[in-house]
């Protein structure tokens, strides 16, 4: 649970300066971590990449987390 925690911390930051945005907080920047795993999980899974150990799993969650960040901005534009 906390390196879950720890990779979606870094993750959410690392999208969040990746997408140039001004970051949604501690909180929201482990949200967005978290949320990205399971959008990356799910992008790895149809292209059939695997991620292991713990930088697997920050780098999985990051493009994750800059795909969700990339939809939820499209969506305020619209």
């Amino acid at each position: 649970m906390l390196i879950s925690l720890v990779v979606g911390l870094i993750a959410g930051w690392l999208a969040g300066k990746i997408m140039r945005g001004s970051g949604f907080g501690v909180i929201g920047d482990i949200v967005i971590g978290l949320i990205g795993g399971l959008v990356g999980g799910m992008l790895f899974g149809i292209l059939g990449i695997a991620a292991y150990g713990f930088f697997g799993r920050i780098i999985l969650s990051t493009i994750g987390a800059v795909v969700l960040i990339y939809v939820v901005r499209l969506l305020r534009k619209a």
